[in-house]
């Protein structure tokens, strides 16, 4: 039999009696100057009927039963109905980013037929200007995140003529120049991180005096200055609750160069300025609707110290940990706000690379093993919680792709949101921008597109506070 790992079978096993457990990705395009009316109708004929390979974890879906004893295994199908798989969606004439992201909240909302290859492709069509998004979700036990990023990266071209390219779902050929490549060292969201850290359980007793050490360490980092954060600290929020099942998602993105005049004057990091930023978003919404706690909120991070143009020998993505990080929305002063989250990002940096990723993700598992553990038990949603929201950040092509001569405009990741994780944040540079996506349940943001507004009001305030002015 092929065996779930451990933790896929407790996502499945969780998500009967709670929230869906996949992640998708958004492509939003413009169709080539010579486009007719019915491009986009073109491609989904051609995604339907061109003969092609389809990758192996799109084949297969979960089952337990009497025949496998009550176990989660993995079966593979032969054949795949993709007029179920992929679908077309058109939005009503007129329709701007707004109408599609009520589109996508909708589709994002749907829990995946477990009875099916756990994976569905939109194509919508209806924008402005004829543009048009590709959308791709995927069951978190197939296939996380980042990777479901780059499985989409993979598939575009800096050939703005190529045609016939193959979809996201299927079986690569072989690479060729110009496609946008696979990275090990993209920074893989929290669930992923546990996934890994659980993988290489058994070697805990190995590494048992460095954890320890860790321990002390964090634990004098929180008493004597503050920028570490004690398991189980932050602040109960309602991003700590449930989710329901109505997901609303929504982004924008911004000119890389604005978050890079911020990181250059301060001396930070981009990540710190995002980071920051978000921390300013969540103080200004819960203070409006006065919840706003006294202390600060908390995120959990991917945190890397690999350089993205660094070499990686031997292909070993071991740089990477996951930490606890104060937003500041506890201070009103944007400046002193970044400075908190530098020297904390700072730390966990030093941490990661110290300790290695394994150590410093199980240093938080107290803080994590509630929210990815529990989902659906009674009550849990009032369990302490080691963090407020998931922040990430996923690393973009660095140059203007194409998919089927068509241009790719923009790109978010959408995540996760799942009961005490309510609120996850995902940030994607593409070229010259960064684009911020959120993801939430429609009651306990019920206006999330304001977050967008927030946040560049949060990112002005900031550039004003840092950056001289000409």
């Amino acid at each position: 039999m092929d065996l779930l790992a451990p933790l896929d079978a407790a996502m499945i096993a969780a998500e009967m009696i709670s929230d869906p457990l996949h992640t998708a990705a958004l492509l939003i395009l413009s169709p080539p100057p010579e486009a007719a009316p019915g491009f986009v109708d073109e491609l989904y004929l051609d995604a339907l009927c061109r003969p092609c390979e389809l990758d192996p974890r799109f084949m297969r879906y979960p089952h337990a039963g009497l025949d496998t004893a009550g176990v989660w295994t993995w079966r593979t199908v032969d054949t795949i109905d993709l007029q179920h798989h992929v679908q077309r969606r058109t939005l009503p004439e007129g329709a701007d980013d707004d109408t599609l992201w009520r589109e996508v909240s909708e589709l994002h909302s749907e829990p995946l037929d477990r009875s099916r290859p756990m994976w569905m492709a939109y194509l919508i069509d209806g924008l402005v200007g004829g543009r048009f998004a590709l959308y791709l979700k995927v069951h978190h036990t197939v296939i996380d995140g980042v990777a479901g990023l780059q499985l989409l990266a993979a598939v575009l071209s800096t050939d703005p003529s190529s045609r016939s390219m193959r979809p996201p779902y299927a079986v690569a050929s072989a690479p060729h120049n110009g496609r946008a490549g696979h990275s090990h060292h993209s920074v893989r969201d929290p669930i992923s991180l546990v996934r890994g850290a659980s993988a290489g359980f058994g070697a805990v007793l190995g590494f048992a005096g460095r954890l320890a050490l860790a321990e002390l360490s964090e634990l004098a980092d929180y008493l004597v200055t503050g920028n570490a954060v004690a398991p189980l600290s932050a602040p109960y929020t309602r991003f700590n609750g449930r989710v329901g099942r109505d997901r609303v998602c929504t982004g924008a993105s911004w000119p890389k160069a604005r978050i890079r005049a911020v990181q250059e004057a301060a001396g930070v990091t981009g990540n710190d300025v995002l980071t920051t930023v978000t921390g300013g978003v969540l103080r200004e919404w819960l203070t409006a609707h006065a919840e706003l706690p006294r202390r600060s909120l908390v995120a959990i991070c991917p945190v890397t110290v690999r350089r993205r143009d660094s070499p990686d020998p031997g292909g070993k993505a071991n740089l990477f940990g996951l930490q606890l990080c104060p937003l500041g929305t506890d201070l009103a002063d944007p400046v002193e706000r970044l400075a908190r989250v530098h020297r904390a990002m700072s730390r966990a940096k030093s941490q990661v690379a110290a300790l290695g990723a394994d150590v410093t993700t199980l240093l938080r598992t107290l803080s994590i093993a509630p929210t990815v553990l529990l989902p659906g038990v009674p009550l849990s949603d009032r369990l302490r919680r080691g963090y407020n929201v998931s922040l990430s950040s996923v690393p973009g092509p660095k140059t203007d792709m194409y998919w089927n001569r068509a241009h790719v405009d923009e790109i978010y990741p959408i995540s996760v949101a799942i009961d005490g994780q309510a609120l996850n944040v995902t940030v994607c540079d593409y070229v010259d921008r960064v684009a911020i996506g959120y993801v939430s349940g429609r009651r306990v943001i019920p206006d999330l597109p304001s977050l967008v507004t927030l946040t560049e009001r949060a990112l002005s305030e900031l550039e004003a506070a840092v950056c001289p002015t000409g």
